[in-house]
């Protein structure tokens, strides 16, 4: 390619043959010309052989760059998958709040179910179980595989103690269900679940991760080429001067 603009020089100035070169064909010729002095250029300026110590520098200046940058960029998604994870709570906090209100003023269990039952292995729609002081299970609108779920007595002794609980429930392999768990008093005390499938909120969060990943490569890369060659320019005009 260094030898390109004498080629193109020779072309303009010696055309074979006795030929005259049309005005379109000298214009193609002299910015063929041009284009091969910009690649000279940059060739000689950024793509020289870089030195074990420009290599070193442009090390220094950017792993902290890239640092900085992951840690951003994990903490961008960790916000954001909280705040979609703390988000699917709703509206089961009100739903179980309100219905252990209810039962403790003498309300029956079945009056402050939703109406439809929900098969929480594929539907989205929320639902609730009322369980006794046992911990055993009432009335329910929840179904899995036609059977009531049972809810783990750790959840249980943890809501007696502090009165709400917000957990991740997981009653069988594929299925997470978004939980909140409200103890209630009155004359026959149990607890209130609602709750209501995590899947579209988890594929939302995958595609956060996917999104925040591919931002991060991103940046780390453009990060990396600025550097490079801020240090390669600057270091080559150091040099001439």
């Amino acid at each position: 390619m260094g030898t390109g603009g004498n080629i193109f020089q020779d072309l303009c100035n010696n055309p074979e043959n006795g030929k005259r070169m049309t005005p379109y064909e000298d214009r193609f010729i002299k910015l063929a010309l041009h284009m091969n002095q910009v690649y000279s250029l940059v060739h000689s300026r950024l793509f020289r052989k870089v030195s074990l110590s420009k290599l070193s520098n442009i090390l220094r200046y950017w792993l902290p760059l890239a640092a900085v940058t992951t840690l951003l960029c994990g903490l961008i998604y960790l916000a954001v998958q909280q705040s979609l994870r703390w988000g699917a709570n709703d509206p089961q906090i009100q739903m179980a709040e309100d219905a252990g209100a209810a039962l403790a003023a003498g309300g029956i269990p079945a009056s402050v179910l939703p109406v439809a039952q929900v098969e929480i292995s594929s539907s989205l729609a929320p639902f609730m179980v009322i369980f006794n002081d046992s911990g055993e299970p009432q009335a329910s609108s929840a179904r899995l595989h036609g059977a009531t779920p049972a809810l783990p007595s750790g959840i249980f002794d943890y809501t007696r103690q502090k009165g709400e609980d917000r957990v991740t429930w997981q009653p069988e392999a594929g299925v997470r269900i978004a939980a909140v768990v409200v103890a209630f008093g009155g004359a026959q005390p149990g607890f209130v679940l609602a709750g209501r499938s995590l899947r579209e909120v988890e594929i939302r969060a995958s595609q956060v991760e996917q999104i925040t990943g591919i931002a991060w490569l991103v940046t780390l890369a453009v990060s990396l080429f600025v550097v490079a060659a801020c240090e390669l320019i600057l270091g080559n005009k150091k040099q001439s001067l």
